[in-house]
């Protein structure tokens, strides 16, 4: 029963002291509160040798101080990672009008057929590869992108709000 006396009596004296200390080096007493009671965890699940050392209160006060700095370099590297997020995000222009009518006109494709274009045009498969995962020959793999292709340009030619072809490109039938 005296472990847990000592410890109250403890944390009566250094709670204040603590919360004082870690306010001014902090900046906010909420923050403080949280922070002397974090130390003051750490102390009683210590108790047995913390009430040994010299100065107990010096290493509470040690491990708030410690915990205060945590805090502040994990908020630095968030403040770091949003603001590298926003710059990315100002760098990457958006989806425009030609890149939705594009997802569109592929998410209209039949399944089959919209599974075999984006494993050959947009992962890279070969015709092989994406057989294998159709389950069907190289072959077939060609005829449902050569169909799917042609559905394609057939949908994104008629739009009148899609860019035309560029210099060099011909509508061979």
């Amino acid at each position: 029963m005296t472990g847990c006396a000592d410890f109250e009596a403890f944390c009566a004296v250094e709670w204040p002291r603590l919360v004082g200390a870690l306010s001014l080096y902090t900046g906010d007493v909420s923050l403080a509160e949280e922070l002397a009671q974090e130390a003051l965890e750490r102390a009683c699940l210590r108790w047995g040798s913390v009430q040994k050392m010299d100065r107990p209160g010096a290493w509470v006060h040690r491990v708030a101080t410690n915990l205060a700095a945590s805090r502040f370099r994990r908020a630095a590297a968030g403040r770091r990672a949003d603001a590298r997020l926003a710059a990315d995000a100002r760098d990457v222009a958006g989806p425009d009008a030609d890149q939705f009518a594009v997802r569109a006109a592929v998410a209209a494709l039949p399944t089959r057929i919209r599974t075999a274009v984006v494993l050959r045009y947009h992962l890279g498969y070969t015709p092989e590869e994406a057989g294998l995962h159709l389950g069907c020959s190289a072959q077939a793999v060609r005829n449902l992108t050569h169909r799917g292709l042609q559905l394609l340009r057939k949908e994104l030619l008629d739009r009148e709000d899609i860019a035309g072809p560029t210099t060099g490109a011909t509508d061979a039938p």
